[in-house]
């Protein structure tokens, strides 16, 4: 069951780099409409793209997944994209985290380790 471990492990780094990624797009881009320069600022954003990129492996991985381990075993895995996640704003956003943040990163990871024996 710890291959599955792994797996999810690649399949949240994924899905929390779409995010980053996404995140970045978003700060660059002009602010919603319906205009040719909003959707052509889109469209040109190369961090927008990669975030495409990044959630597109992320699912395909994640079909994957699904389709060769229990869903019960599998499903649960997906919360270590909250642990990606914040240390990804810690990293890239300069986010502090407060210590309550960092217990439930550790519940999560004991959690994910219980689940996969």
């Amino acid at each position: 069951m710890w291959r599955v471990v792994l797996l999810s492990v690649i399949q949240s780094t994924l899905l929390a780099g779409g995010q980053v990624f996404l995140k970045f797009a978003l700060q660059k881009m002009l602010p919603f409409g319906w205009t040719r320069q909003f959707w052509g600022s889109l469209l040109l954003n190369w961090q927008f793209a990669c975030s495409g990129l990044f959630f597109g492996s992320s699912s395909i991985l994640w079909m994957y997944i699904v389709k060769h381990y229990p869903l019960s075993v599998a499903y649960p895995m997906i919360s270590l994209s909250y642990v990606f996640g914040l240390l990804a704003a810690i990293l890239f956003f300069h986010e502090s985290v407060s210590v309550l943040k960092w217990c439930g990163v550790i519940l999560i990871i004991v959690g994910c380790c219980m689940i996969a024996k």
